[in-house]
Formats: structure tokens, sequence, C-alpha cells
């Protein structure tokens, strides 16, 4: 049985942990090690279960305890060079990725780590290099997309591709425009290296899902510009109103908190 969770999603913190019985695919460690631990230890897994760390890319929401982990667990952790080279030069990253355990990907080409099968890809954002991933475990197809500006022509073959998908779901444009932020910060937000909003994922999934597409889970929504319930109801109308079969099911997952374990298949 292939499992999901979500340990935390935003801009406080991001990781996710994709598994089965006998291993695990951790993308992003972008929370403390002592809240890992905690949640782990919450839901009766063991950090052990993971075997690799793949990482989307190097702000420190992303990347926080992937020193720590890779040293004291002995993990690889997969990024590309440009990736690398930043966590590298991030203050926030105490504890550096040791050298023996740096694993450099190439976009577009696929890896077998264990029974994982992972595709990186890159989506458009103002960090050195930002990756999804689509990853394969036997006959069951699961995509990340994170820290969106835009979405490419590549992006959606993914996400067409997905059995399960993770995208991000960052604001509602309205929020935005008449929030606090100041014009620079929005203007970034906005541009093509910046975050997806609501209507943007909406409209992406709708255009590009397969006809195979199961869950969906919205992820990195602002604590400042977006609600949980806005960015839901934004995808289940998109969805319902364009329905031509099973509509997926819908989850948007917390910023702070795990979401809870989803059984996959």
């Amino acid at each position: 049985m292939l499992k999901f969770i979500s340990f935390g999603s935003g801009s406080s913190g991001n990781c996710y942990l994709l598994f089965t019985q006998t291993e695990g695919l951790m993308i992003d460690a972008g929370i403390g090690i002592r809240a890992i631990k905690k949640y782990f230890r919450e839901y009766g897994l063991s950090l052990p279960v993971v075997k690799q760390i793949l990482v989307t890319h190097d702000h420190a929401d992303h990347i926080k305890a992937v020193g720590y982990l890779s040293e004291n667990l002995r993990l690889p952790v997969y990024a590309t060079k440009a990736v690398h080279a930043g966590i590298d030069r991030n203050y926030c990253v105490h504890k550096k990725v040791p050298l023996a355990n740096r694993h450099s990907v190439v976009p577009g080409e696929t890896y077998e780590m264990g029974g994982f099968r992972v595709t990186p890809f890159k989506v458009p954002h103002d960090s050195l290099e930002n990756l999804g991933y689509f990853v394969q475990v036997e006959d069951a197809s699961f995509c990340l997309i994170t820290d969106a500006g835009c979405v490419t022509d590549e992006m959606k073959g993914y996400i067409h591709k997905a059995d399960y998908l993770v995208i991000e779901s960052n604001y509602d444009e309205q929020m935005l425009q008449t929030g606090p932020y100041p014009e620079y910060l929005k203007r970034r937000i906005l541009g093509n290296n910046g975050h997806l909003s609501n209507r943007d994922c909406a409209y992406t999934v709708v255009d590009n899902k397969g006809e195979n597409l199961k869950k969906i889970w919205l992820c990195h929504l602002s604590e400042e510009n977006n609600h949980p319930e806005l960015a839901l109801k934004t995808m289940e109308l998109s969805l319902k109103q364009s329905a031509l079969g099973k509509v997926p099911e819908v989850y948007v997952l917390k910023r702070k908190v795990p979401t809870g374990i989803f059984e996959l298949k």
C-alpha cells in the first residue's frame, strides 16, 4: 500500500513523505527536526523508513532540516547542482548535507530509487533552480508541483499522467491585491517566477488532468492572501463545472501541522 502524508505546507515549512510498508521518499525537509521527530512518533512512523530525500529548491522553508536528516540518518539527498550550492550558501541551514550524501539530478532524466521511479522536471520560481517531481511506484503515479510562478507545457504533461497530484494554490488574487503586502512583493508573487493563484491552479488542473486522476492536494497556501475554504471552493467548483466523468477528491494541506496519512493504492 502506497501512502502519503504532509507534515507542513507553506512559508513556515514544507515536508512531504511518500511511503510504503518498507521504504519512504521524503520531498523537502523545511520544518524543524524536533517537529519531524514528534510527528513521526505521533503517526506511528519510524524515521529509518526514509531512504532518500528529494529537494525542490534552496529556499529555507524547504531545506531547514535536510542537513541534519542526511547526516544523522546517512540519507542521500537528491537535487540539482545549483540547488546543492544554494543549500551550502543558505544561512538558515545550520548543518549542511555531507558531501558523500549529495547526489545531483538532471531535469528530465529518470532515476531508480529503491521501489520509486523518480523524474524531476523544471518549475519556474525565483530560486537558483526549482524542480517538480513525478514519482511512479508500481502502477501508481504521483506528481508534486510547488512554488510555481507559471505552468509550462512540460508541467502540464506530468499533471496529465498523474493518479495523485500535489499542486500549489498559493493566493487569491483579490486578497493579494487589496492586502498589506508592499507593491514589490505583490509583483514578485504575481510574476512568472512567483507563485500560483487559486484560479490559475484550478484552470491548470481542469485543462490538463487525465482520466485516472483520483486525488488532488492543494499545497503552499499563503497565510495572509488565502483561505483554505476559498482555495478548496475554487478548485471544486472548476472541477464540477467541467466534469465529464468522476470528479477527483480535493484536499487542502495545512500550513503548520500534519494533515494525516492518506492511503493511495
